[in-house]
């Protein structure tokens, strides 16, 4: 049996072929990888309890950094646009020189952390007292440090 290119079809053209090179998921790095799934895991985190403990009321309290004010929800927003910013890699969106991705990656992350720090040691007014930080408080500083890491891994793979 011949083959598809020996029956007529001609191969696609070169930019075809190369982007297709490039969104194999074979050809991800270990440092990709880590992006992706560091951001995936901080903006998640903004879904779990920072805070919890007693109420006034009786019942347990427990809140979470969506419901801890602004800063939980920008934490989100952080931890989207990294998987958004590993999405375009993996389809082979270069970035400029001026501001390559492992840059922006490891910028998001100090940002996420230093948002993240704010809350730990700047309990919401609406709980001091009745709650203490729980683990996706910390779960949320891990995954924004190992954001950083990624991002400097990313770089570091560039070199």
């Amino acid at each position: 049996m011949a083959a598809p290119s020996e029956q007529g079809r001609r191969p696609p053209p070169r930019r075809i072929r190369d982007l297709r090179l490039e969104a194999r998921p074979a050809l991800l790095s270990a440092a990709d990888t880590a992006v992706w799934v560091s951001g995936l895991v901080l903006a998640v985190s903004s879904f779990t309890s920072w805070y919890s403990g007693h109420s006034v009321e009786g019942p347990t309290l427990s809140v979470t950094g969506w419901n801890s004010g602004t800063l939980g929800k920008i934490v989100l927003l952080i931890g989207a646009v990294v998987v958004c910013l590993a999405a375009l890699r993996r389809v082979g969106l270069e970035f400029p020189a001026v501001a390559p991705e492992p840059l922006i990656v490891v910028a998001l992350g100090a940002l996420a952390t230093a948002f993240v720090l704010i809350r730990l040691f700047s309990i919401p007014d609406s709980v001091v007292g009745t709650a203490g930080r729980s683990i996706g408080l910390w779960i949320s500083l891990a995954s924004a440090i190992a954001v950083i890491a990624s991002g400097l891994l990313q770089a570091a793979e560039e070199l």
